[in-house]
């Protein structure tokens, strides 16, 4: 199922004290599935599930008198369930309400009969695909409707000091019955009838197709956040929109494992060879890079402090000289410059400049279980695009023969027998992306409209989206990304910020201590839930957008990259990343479903202190790890936005987070650090070797790549205006030609030649030349000589 513990090795993740155990992380499209269903609620929500309650068994007791709900015979449930859903039908908001909250106590599993959390989740599911059959979604997409458009609530909010959980509360009831619905059916169960995995496949269907007000879900969903954003519906609960957005997006276009099985589809249909191997695989098979200082570690550090003045002693030009043969010295103990003000390990001793140079150390025994083992051999198979053959023959031709053949790849005439050699493993290597040849046809498509004929695009879940959502994109991303801002720990209360909290503040602010530590969690909480859902759906998007049509991918990325994406996410990273991802921000006892099957414990400020006794956050490392796949999507092969990381000053940030021992956090923040390795400067290289080593251990080799020196064309100047504007003209061109039909070329439309047809067109004709049409005749036809002879031949 989807939410079993993902099979591989475990990641190991370190704290910076060495001593503390490895923490397991499993990196999955979603945490475990009672953790995804209590993250919907927040705690200041907690009353309102005996709520829901009392609305159902008042309801259900004037049917039914002397049994409860798990005991009823199956048409007797659908009966009740059509009898609710033909509840909502109603004028009544408050009787609307109640039925509604009757329907949200059933999708949560009518747990007042029930005596565990799985029999909790047992009667969800069983509830929820019976309520998905009598067609309760789409009344609750009209109810949501017509909530969206309720203009009194919206101005009532506007004008209102203070929103609470009170303004929200019809809007929540519905959000939480869909989220209930799109997250439980999502789930994929072995023991499930046929029935119910039809209903999930149609259900998908439906979700992603314009079904619903002509417009998938999802855009419907983007409308909300947009509206939220723009300050005309404060009230509206967006962590519930966020969430719902998110699980539909995953359940429609489908997970990273689904992403795979579709590129290697496409590959095989554009006829490419497979890839070199299954990147989640290896992913989750890497391990962290080395813990930090260990007790041998310190000793030798000792020992090094002794020896300094004997040190002093050599002279520089001598040191320059031994770095120069030995590069690759893998045991500097020392981090780097930038890391003195956020070293976390107060057991370090300080080090002085000149350690870093250090020449021939005395053998220290290390003992064995200190040392870490790597596999053998590189994780990934290295790659060469064509261009980099392409380069790589001009510059070889061009040294020994002294002229260019310009693209071609195969005449090797007048190079020596080495040169030979490299060229066969360069082409050996040769990686084609799916990206290269849709670009390429692209260009067909533009410059010989005629010939190449119409396009056929597949009308999939990834394309529907695209096409509802390409009208306001570039407004859905900044909506998305103020959010993020406001959420992300690092932000200031700011008075122009938008308020996010709408949804977790109750009506009666806290008077007491432990009131106000629980909503200080719940608040903490909220916002992290936020940053989670927002990064899952943004890479996502990016990822599906890549595969469908790389200019899709392309339209999104920049609109991030205007919308100021990259120094966002590294401001994000600009804390201790190492706190976040340890951060205590839940109460277990209070989760769902946990607090509606067992007695809540008497809460002390004790016990919410301590928080649970989970070594690090789910949702926060998954949140981490989303944001450097975000960040390195939309850096990769742009040399503009790379010079962007390097302008920001993004190396030290990134090496903090390189603290968090967790080998696919560590893997993204490698591959960022190692694109822009080359303009750091040879002192940055010389003083973080071990990151260096580590680059090359985990990130895939690009053959003839010259990332670690600077001696590369792509130090040249820096024009980000130029190579954005290029790509933004290809974009349009894609989007005008696929899309705008209004826009198609004049001359390639069809020419009407036939007179009836064209006589017997309607021509609305403007009043005023209607009121002189004796004197057009006059002047146009009747005063002008027509030689009929000519014009008849």
């Amino acid at each position: 199922s989807m939410f079993s513990p993902v099979c591989g090795s475990r990641s190991s993740l370190l704290l910076t004290n060495s001593s503390s155990p490895d923490l397991e992380f499993e990196y999955a499209d979603t945490d475990k599935w009672a953790a995804e269903l209590s993250e919907l609620y927040s705690y200041t929500e907690g009353p309102e599930f005996h709520l829901n309650m009392k609305c159902f068994t008042e309801d259900f007791r004037t049917h039914v008198k002397d049994k409860k709900w798990t005991e009823l015979s199956a048409p007797e449930h659908r009966a009740h369930a059509m009898r609710l859903l033909d509840g909502l039908d109603v004028t009544a908001r408050e009787k609307r309400l109640k039925v509604a909250r009757a329907i949200l106590y059933m999708a949560q599993g009518t747990f007042g009969d029930c005596e565990s959390e799985a029999e909790v989740q047992q009667w969800m599911r069983y509830n929820i695909f019976l309520l998905l059959e009598v067609g309760t979604f789409s009344a609750l997409v009209e109810l949501l409707n017509m909530e969206i458009d309720n203009s009194a609530a919206c101005t009532s909010a506007v004008r209102k000091p203070a929103i609470s959980l009170a303004d929200s509360t019809d809007l929540r009831v519905l959000l939480n019955i869909m989220y209930l619905m799109v997250e439980t059916v999502q789930q994929e169960d072995l023991s499930d009838s046929p029935e119910w995995r039809a209903a999930q496949d149609t259900f998908r269907t439906e979700l992603g197709s314009p079904l619903y007000n002509n417009e998938p879900i999802a855009v419907m969903l983007f409308g909300m956040v947009t509206k939220f954003c723009s300050g005309h519906a404060p009230h509206f609960p967006m962590k519930k929109v966020l969430l719902l957005l998110w699980k539909t997006i995953l359940f429609t276009l489908g997970g990273f494992e689904q992403l795979q099985h579709i590129k290697m589809r496409k590959r095989e249909e554009l006829g490419l060879p497979p890839l070199p191997e299954d990147s989640i695989r290896v992913v989750r098979s890497m391990r962290a890079a080395s813990p930090p200082a260990s007790a041998s570690d310190l000793i030798e550090q000792q020992q090094k402090r002794a020896r300094r003045e004997h040190k002093a002693l050599i002279k520089q030009d001598n040191l320059d000289a031994f770095n120069e043969k030995d590069p690759y010295k893998a045991d500097d103990p020392r981090e780097d410059e930038d890391d003195s003000d956020d070293n976390d390990n107060p057991l370090e001793p300080e080090t002085f400049p000149l350690e870093r140079d250090e020449v021939m150390p005395p053998p220290i025994p290390h003992p064995p279980c200190e040392r870490v083992s790597f596999p053998k051999g590189l994780p990934w198979a290295p790659k060469v695009r064509e261009k980099d053959i392409e380069h790589f023959l001009e510059s070889s031709r061009s040294k020994f023969i002294g002229y260019t053949l310009g693209s071609d790849t195969d005449t090797v005439v007048g190079l020596p027998r080495p040169i030979h050699e490299s060229i066969r493993t360069l082409k050996q290597h040769k990686y084609v992306s799916i990206a290269e040849i849709q670009i390429a046809k692209e260009e067909e498509y533009q410059k010989t409209p005629l010939s190449v004929g119409e396009e056929e695009v597949e009308l999939n879940s990834t394309e529907l989206l695209y096409q509802g959502i390409l009208p306001s994109l570039p407004q859905y991303m900044i909506a998305l990304l103020k959010i993020l801002l406001a959420a992300a720990p690092t932000s200031k209360a700011k008075t122009d910020s938008i308020n996010i909290l709408a949804d977790v503040l109750p009506e009666e602010m806290p008077t007491t201590v432990l009131q106000s530590m629980k909503l200080g969690v719940d608040v903490n909480r909220h916002k992290e839930i936020i940053v989670k859902a927002i990064s899952a759906i943004l890479l996502l998007l990016l990822k599906h957008f890549k595969l469908n049509h790389i200019y899709q991918f392309e339209y999104m990325a920049q609109h991030l990259v205007f919308a100021n994406c990259i120094p966002l996410i590294l401001k994000f990273f600009n804390q201790n990343i190492m706190s976040y991802i340890t951060a205590k921000n839940s109460i277990s006892v209070l989760d769902f479903p946990h607090c509606v099957v067992h007695e809540l414990p008497e809460l002390t400020a004790e016990s919410l202190e301590a928080g649970d006794n989970n070594q690090f956050c789910w949702r926060n490392l998954f949140s981490c790890i989303n944001l450097l796949r975000i960040l390195n999507k939309l850096t990769k092969w742009k040399h503009s936005r790379t010079m962007m990381l390097v302008v920001f000053k993004s190396a030290p940030i990134l090496k903090r987070a390189l603290k968090v021992k967790q080998a696919m956090m560590q893997l993204y923040v490698l591959k960022l650090l190692k694109v822009q390795t080359k303009y750091l400067g040879r002192q940055w290289r010389k003083s973080n070797m071990k990151t260096m080593s580590a680059i090359y251990q985990k990130v895939r080799h690009r053959l003839n790549d010259d990332w670690a020196y600077g001696n590369d064309l792509d130090a040249r100047p820096w024009d980000f205006q130029a190579e954005e504007c290029a790509l933004r003209a290809n974009i349009e061109r894609f989007n005008g030609r696929r899309y705008d039909k209004s826009q198609s070329n004049p001359d390639f439309v069809p020419v009407d030649n036939c007179l009836q047809s064209v006589l017997g067109q309607r021509v609305e004709l403007p009043e005023d030349f209607q009121m002189n049409y004796d004197l057009w005749l006059e002047r146009e036809v009747f005063s002008k000589p027509i030689s009929w002879e000519e014009l008849l031949q």
